[in-house]
């Protein structure tokens, strides 16, 4: 439905005949009030007029005599014979003489209607003012009383006392005046004003709307002009709105609204300039943003033959474009090159400089394949970015060398934030110690630090654009937040955990504005499964035979030690048996036992997996073994001897089941 508009002229024109119709009822109302009152004031006072005539004109004695004795006399006749004639002459509409009692009725010496003398008559609306002018022998203080009554009609009385000779009031006297006679007078009065005033209001109208329409709605109807062809017509100013001179605010609101699209237009010319300047610096960007993106791995599973690790990586880049990058690359066959960094700077500069960084790092670990120091390719990329640096920009850089035989990571840290390591099931920070940024200074030296995971260990890297994202509040996510969400589920996949991060992230900046970009990678370390052998047996005592024989029967063929082997033996015999007790409570399960030669460090891993309740054996406190068995505490020892006798061992909780490993070398 359209909605329909009203033009300011009507609008104007309405506001006039409301304002005047408004006037004339107010003026009318007025009138009619104070001409009532006047004119009722008037009858009555006309009404004490007569009734003083009669005053001066009767026998109060007489009037007396009948209050007193109730009975008439030869004056009595000539009293009402005058009365009757005060009345025609007057154009009263009755007179009447009474005495008013407490009990609500007058006694009528004489009335005008025909009542007979001595008879009773109930007094209805006015009996306190009645009684009051009896008793004090005083009129009426307001003059006069209009009253409305079913018998007599609508009348406005005079009230006078009539006294003796002794100034003692003997009876009322009452002159009654019909109101229709001030009524009717009151609807002339009312038609006459009615007329007037409109007669006055369409003359104040008509010259009122065309004088407004001529100082006002005008000029504004030509200001409207102006600023539609203004709008329509791609900003061109007219010179239309300086023919308005009217000395008032119209002529300074014209002047402004030219001064504005004067302005308008110098401002549209700049706005014109600077869109093609943004455009510009926005396309620079985007070059940026996709060179950014274009040097990043982005297909996983990047090494889809490799099932000794799972690696996943991401970046969430702010609009800004920045100079985080991740990298990760293989270096010969058993070693993967990993990389965190976080270029200084903004926008392609920063990008250029990342893609410069990035390479270069990548290089020199692909050339060194024989030293493998993290620390040495990190001092001779600094001194390669030193070189011609004029715009003073740096990096900070995490390198690490993973041998995935192993499961030892050789790493050097340029300035760049805390790694955080899985062991035993959980993500904590490595507070590693850091050296400075790349790009900074020449002829820094870096220093190597290892990191052993088991299979089952991970590695998780970020940029500070994961622990410096700031919710509305101003706080910082900070690594607490970005380990207690690692931590929320560190078993599931790498691509999942980086899910869980990012997520939280969210959920803590809400709607705040991006300022960093969000780079982050994880590594899950399986270990070397190529000399992998398994078996799966029921989580029965009775098969515990079988897996020693499986074990031994492979360490035979490795060329294993005796001694090795039988310290291998009883470490088989307390983890299976813990197992087989305890992992199901009694219900039935599947235990599955792994066992793989590491080529690099000839030594054997030996992982046993169920999937029973959950329970991490390392975290039991060791026996005092300085104390006699009555005095020291049931159990813990068995785990203890596993510990001493083996190289290594570590626990993990995956995906619903325990997984414990243990290391053993052969020499």
């Amino acid at each position: 439905m359209k909605k329909y508009r009203m033009g300011l002229s009507k609008k104007v024109l309405l506001n006039i005949i409301l304002l005047s119709i408004s006037l004339c009822v107010a003026t009318c109302l007025v009138g009619y009030y104070q001409y009532k009152n006047t004119i009722t004031r008037l009858y009555n006072e006309n009404g004490y007029s007569v009734g003083d005539i009669i005053l001066n004109n009767i026998d109060s004695e007489e009037i007396t005599y009948y209050t007193t004795n109730w009975e008439t006399n030869d004056y009595y006749e000539r009293l009402c014979n005058y009365l009757d004639g005060v009345l025609i002459a007057s154009n009263a509409k009755y007179i009447y003489i009474v005495v008013p009692e407490q009990t609500g009725v007058m006694r009528y010496v004489y009335d005008s209607s025909g009542m007979e003398f001595g008879s009773y008559d109930p007094i209805s609306s006015y009996l306190d003012v009645a009684m009051n002018a009896y008793n004090n022998g005083e009129r009426v203080k307001n003059n006069y009383i209009v009253r409305k009554s079913p018998k007599y009609g609508y009348l406005t009385s005079s009230i006078l006392p009539i006294k003796n000779k002794s100034g003692n009031t003997v009876a009322l006297l009452f002159v009654d005046i019909a109101m229709e006679v001030i009524e009717s007078t009151l609807r002339m009065f009312i038609i006459r004003t009615i007329l007037i005033s409109l007669i006055f209001m369409a003359i104040s109208c008509l010259f009122s709307y065309f004088y407004m329409n001529r100082t006002l709605i005008n000029p504004l109807h030509l200001i409207e002009k102006c600023l539609t062809k203004f709008a329509n017509n791609n900003a061109t100013i007219t010179d239309e709105l300086n023919d308005i001179v009217s000395a008032d605010e119209l002529e300074n609101l014209s002047s402004t609204i030219y001064s504005m699209e004067q302005t308008v237009v110098q401002y549209i010319n700049q706005v014109t300039s600077i869109t093609a300047e943004k455009e510009r610096i926005g396309a620079e960007l985007n070059v940026a943003t996709q060179i950014q993106a274009d040097m990043l791995p982005s297909i996983f599973p990047p090494f889809p033959d490799r099932n000794e690790f799972d690696i996943f990586a991401a970046m969430t880049p702010a609009k800004e474009v920045g100079g985080d990058f991740y990298d990760f690359f293989m270096i010969d066959d058993s070693h993967i090159g990993i990389v965190m960094a976080d270029v200084s700077g903004k926008g392609v500069p920063a990008a250029l400089f990342m893609v410069i960084s990035k390479t270069l790092i990548k290089t020199k670990c692909q050339m060194n394949t024989e030293s493998l120091s993290p620390a040495e390719i990190l001092a001779t990329v600094n001194k390669q970015l030193c070189e011609n640096n004029k715009a003073e920009m740096f990096v900070t850089v995490w390198l690490g060398i993973l041998n995935i035989n192993t499961g030892l990571i050789k790493a050097a840290n340029a300035g760049h934030e805390f790694p955080a390591i899985k062991h035993n099931g959980r993500y904590e920070l490595l507070k590693d110690k850091h050296g400075f940024v790349l790009a900074g200074m020449e002829n820094l030296k870096y220093k190597d630090y290892e990191i052993q995971l088991q299979p089952g260990d991970g590695l998780f890297i970020y940029t500070d654009g994961v622990t410096e994202a700031t919710n509305s509040k101003n706080e910082l996510f900070g690594t607490n937040r970005m380990l207690n969400a690692i931590n929320k589920d560190p078993n599931v996949g790498c691509k999942d955990i980086l899910f869980n991060v990012q997520s939280t992230i969210d959920e803590f900046v809400k709607d705040s504005p991006q300022f960093d970009d969000i780079t982050m990678l994880c590594l899950e370390y399986y270990g070397n499964t190529k000399n992998e052998q398994e078996i799966t047996v029921s989580a029965v005592i009775e098969n515990q035979k079988i897996v020693t024989e499986f074990i031994d029967n492979y360490l035979e063929k490795i060329d294993c030690p005796l001694k090795i082997q039988m310290k291998i033996d009883i470490a088989i015999d307390e983890l299976f048996s813990n197992i087989a007790f305890y992992a199901y409570d009694g219900k039935e399960g599947d235990i599955t036992v792994k066992i793989n030669k590491i080529p690099d460090c000839d030594s054997v891993e030996i992982t046993f997996i169920d999937s029973g309740k959950a329970y991490n054996p390392l975290e039991k406190e060791d026996p005092d073994v300085t104390l006699s068995a009555e005095e020291r505490k049931i159990g813990g020892l068995g785990i203890f001897i596993v510990k001493k006798n083996m190289d290594a061992i570590s626990y993990n909780y995956i995906n619903n089941q325990n997984v414990l490993t243990i290391r053993k070398n052969l020499f």
